[in-house]
């Protein structure tokens, strides 16, 4: 426990991020955390616990249930709100780049992540657990981690880190100690075995509690629910003459899961989230179905800026253009991997695809934050005045919410542009096809370019720091000149590649 307890708090100590569960079990041997925030804050408590369980855990003298090939097991991210897949993808590329370097631990990509498709499936990675990793790693060129060394950490072994959606960790525990059972369950419904598309599942054997146990994750619990699941779980236990006398739900749960399983035991007439009291008080929401800007459908957004109100503004809709547009260049790029004609340039286009995920991802999170920063400037000239005290704390707080008013559409700018040159290669190398997808993702980047720029030059005018308005004007002069020619290249591609279309080359 002192452990795990040191664990916890380094994720706590991290500014920012909030750890919401911790999961442990004597039987696995194993613990769970799980924990939420802003992309950069989760990979840097990623990294402080992780660097801790390097010192602290050594699996020369670990056993458990559950299999596990490192100290620091599986480091998944997963986007919620505001995030995309891509962003996660580069967020667990730069988690194992830091961590492989730092404790020369040998690291593996898997899931959105892989490199390879029989590393999608962390069992695979997983494979021969610690002590058959520790003998091949360095020996045979398929076990050559992703990042780090060719040979396994001696205490602490090697770690997997990649991008996935949610899933639920879902165990059944049945009323036998023979663990054959367990396995015949977790056959049954286990993707690789003929069972549910988005299932994996191991029969384990928990001594402690003289049973045994169906370890089972829902990758994909939206098409692949609970109770579908439990049902045959229990159908297969039944034929042995075992039952399922507990289930376990390991970290944390969607809502929308629990709801589907009460709506199935249940059999409610009516039943959604509005009719859920605590939402009330723990979202602190008048209404528990209300939604941020990047959650609502292009109508509700549409419908929030036609309000006669000041957010969301010209800023969001530059950020959310830019976030289009971006799109627009991971679609073309996405066009360009299968097949023999792109074999070629397939890695270069999965690099441009995944790096303009994440600008797309940083984009849509920018469509709240310009509105976030107006509002703070408005909260900053509501501040009392009434001493000099005041009026200076006022203009001290007026002035860095200004600033700060202006950063946020230069960073819509700067992602625009990335995401700009991503959609140059797009152009000139993708999926002809998809051509003029490339030329309307251009269009709309430069136009979220320009729309940004003007939203930073007007809140350029009531600062005082003229180092901060130069630079600042500098570099939005520099973003609409190169925008403007990366632009026009793109377009003159797309015209090219038209002409070959119709042309039949």
């Amino acid at each position: 426990m002192e452990v795990i307890d040191a664990l916890a708090e380094a994720i706590r100590s991290v500014e920012g991020v909030r750890l919401l569960d911790i999961e442990y079990d004597h039987d696995h041997n194993r613990s769970v955390f799980t924990f939420i925030g802003e992309p950069q804050r989760v990979k840097e408590a990623a990294l402080k616990a992780a660097e801790l369980a390097v010192k602290e855990i050594d699996l020369t003298k670990h056993e458990g249930a559950h299999p596990r090939m490192g100290a620091v097991d599986v480091v998944p991210f997963i986007p919620l709100h505001g995030v995309t897949i891509g962003e996660c993808i580069e967020l667990s590329k730069q988690f194992a780049e830091e961590f492989s370097s730092r404790c020369n631990v040998p690291v593996y990509l898997y899931a959105k992540s892989a490199t390879r498709p029989d590393r999608v499936d962390l069992p695979n990675i997983r494979e021969g657990e610690f002590e058959g990793l520790r003998e091949l790693i360095g020996t045979d060129p398929t076990k050559d981690p992703d990042y780090g060394p060719k040979k396994v950490h001696p205490t602490a072994g090697c770690t997997a880190t990649g991008a996935r959606n949610f899933l639920i960790a879902f165990n059944c525990n049945l009323n036998t100690t023979d663990v054959r059972v367990a396995k015949a369950c977790a056959d049954a419904v286990r993707a690789t075995t003929g069972g549910f598309v988005y299932v994996q599942g191991i029969g384990l054997d928990l001594p402690e509690k003289g049973m045994v146990q169906v370890s089972l994750n829902l990758t994909h619990p939206k098409r692949t629910k609970i109770h579908q699941v439990l049902e045959v779980v229990r159908n297969e236990a039944r034929r042995f003459g075992a039952t399922v006398v507990e289930t376990e739900i390991v970290g944390m749960i969607p809502l929308f899961a629990v709801l589907d399983a009460f709506r199935y035991y249940v059999q409610p007439v009516k039943l959604d989230e509005s009719m859920i009291l605590d939402l009330y008080y723990l979202g602190g929401a008048e209404d528990p179905r209300m939604k941020s800007f990047t959650e609502m459908s292009l109508i509700e957004f549409g419908n929030q800026v036609r309000r006669a109100r000041a957010t969301p503004g010209g800023g969001s809709v530059a950020a959310a253009m830019g976030s289009l547009g971006a799109a627009l260049v991971c679609m073309v790029t996405g066009l360009s991997l299968s097949g023999r004609k792109f074999a070629a340039i397939k890695e270069e286009m999965l690099a441009h695809r995944h790096a303009c995920e994440n600008d797309r991802g940083i984009l849509m999170g920018l469509v709240e934050e310009d509105s976030a920063a107006f509002d703070q400037v408005m909260a900053a000239f509501k501040l009392p005045e009434e001493t000099e005290e005041q009026k200076q704390e006022k203009e001290t707080a007026l002035q860095e919410a200004t600033k700060h008013a202006a950063e946020v559409p230069l960073t819509t700018m700067k992602h625009a542009f990335n995401a700009l040159e991503h959609a140059l290669v797009a152009a000139e190398k993708g999926n002809i096809n998809a051509i003029t997808d490339a030329g309307v993702a251009a269009h709309a980047l430069m136009a979220a370019i320009e729309g940004a720029a003007l939203n930073v030059r007007i809140n350029l005018g009531n600062i005082k720091d003229r180092e901060f308005v130069e630079r600042v004007e500098a570099e939005v002069q520099r973003l609409i000149a190169e925008g403007t020619e990366l632009k026009r290249k793109v377009l003159e591609l797309v015209e090219a590649r038209m002409k070959e279309l119709a042309e039949g080359k």
